[in-house]
């Protein structure tokens, strides 16, 4: 307390060391210990660093003792401080718990080391345009507040600007590398020194594969059932495919909620609307199919016989249905009349047995019972596949190797 009372007697703590002179040299080392979480809604990130700066106050300086002299918090405030700020930053504190975290040490030539743990949240505009394979560059700038370029010169340590700890892990990225320099900033109608440093993050897509990408490929697979399903299975194929069309666009939606509402599409938007695109054209595949199916191949209505009043075909289906002996149903086989695509009727050959089963409107007629398969289904169980897996094949080679 001596020594340090007889140094600060005339001392000044609102003018910077060599005041009117060169300007004052800061040089700032950071450790980061932590970092994130990283927001893509709010565009910012966290990190939890010890930030140190050190500069030359020879006013400070002493004889008579060797190493460095640990001073108070209470002396801290009889000393000047640069006035280093963030510049992109939201909000930072200093962690107080059990004590302020920061300390000062003070060496013979008047060297002063400043050192304290701060919490720091920061904006990061990024481009989400690869998302989620995307990587960005988070950067984080620091400088004075009030002082110009001709009071304070802001440099990174020589030895390490920015060191990372070695335990440090990121649950969403992977810090990739970490870039530093120095820049001039107009700031308060003046030129102030600052000093820059970018995060390269990459993002893991792990949690996007198993959430999104994989349920996406399974739905679309799923959509494809219907095309083995035959096109009498009316109710089958258009209740799978509004499930899945219904399930997609949740997911979908689902897969937006933690994002900015940004302009552009992002990558995996991509996937998700043509993997929706994919399961709405197997619904529309079996609004053509039912709209071609033929007469003969499933079902054939009794209103139909009543246009062209063919009594004596109901007469034969009524005996019939009284009377299931072999020598009547080769009969009904020659007469039978069915119409055809112009509204006239001709004579069916007898070939196979017909078996009739039919209720209050609907009369279905089965020539030894008969599940039609249209050419479209055919064609489609081979096309949407090879389309898809394509599709597949060029969206991850343009993604994965940017």
């Amino acid at each position: 307390n001596v020594i340090l009372n007889l140094y600060q007697e005339g001392y000044d703590n609102n003018l910077r060391p060599e005041f009117g002179g060169p300007p004052t040299t800061i040089e700032v080392n950071m450790q980061v210990r932590s970092m994130g979480p990283i927001s893509e809604l709010d565009m910012s990130y966290s990190m939890d660093s010890y930030f140190r700066q050190t500069w030359i106050d020879r006013r400070l300086s002493f004889t008579g003792f060797q190493g460095a002299l640990a001073l108070s918090n209470e002396m801290l405030q009889k000393i000047w401080k640069p006035d280093t700020f963030v510049y992109n930053g939201i909000k930072a504190y200093v962690h107080t718990i059990t004590k302020p975290n920061r300390f000062v040490r003070l060496f013979a030539d008047g060297r002063v080391l400043y050192s304290q743990r701060l919490t720091i949240s920061a904006t990061c505009l990024m481009d989400l345009k690869d998302f989620p394979m995307d990587k960005q560059m988070c950067p984080l700038q620091l400088g004075s507040f009030g002082y110009g370029i001709e009071d304070i010169k802001y440099e990174w340590s020589k030895e390490n600007g920015v060191n990372i700890a070695a335990d440090m892990k990121l649950s969403q990225f992977d810090l990739i590398s970490t870039l530093t320099g120095n820049s001039t900033t107009k700031l308060n109608d003046g030129l102030h020194s600052t000093l820059l440093v970018h995060f390269h993050l990459h993002r893991h897509m792990g949690d996007f594969v198993i959430q999104v990408y994989g349920p996406c490929i399974l739905l679309v697979v799923i959509s494809w059932v219907s095309f083995w399903l035959n096109r009498e299975a009316t109710s089958d194929r258009i209740s799978l495919g509004i499930t899945t069309v219904l399930t997609m666009t949740f997911l979908g939606l689902e897969a937006r909620k933690d994002l900015p509402k940004v302009p552009y599409p992002t990558a995996l938007d991509y996937f998700v609307f043509i993997s929706f695109l994919y399961i709405f054209f197997t619904v529309i595949q079996f609004g053509i199919v039912h709209h071609f199916t033929k007469y003969g191949s499933g079902e054939i209505y009794s209103d139909e016989f009543d246009l062209v009043e063919n009594t004596a075909f109901m007469q034969e289906l009524t005996t019939l249905e009284e009377n299931n002996s072999a020598h009547q149903n080769k009969h009904l086989e020659n007469i039978l009349s069915v119409p055809d695509t112009k509204g006239n009727f001709k004579q069916e050959q007898p070939r196979r047995k017909i078996r009739k089963n039919c209720d209050y409107k609907r009369c279905h007629l089965q020539v030894n019972p008969l599940n039609s398969v249209s050419k479209i289904d055919r064609i489609s169980r081979g096309m949407f596949p090879i389309s898809y897996c394509l599709m597949n094949i060029f969206y991850w080679k343009i993604y994965l190797e940017m």
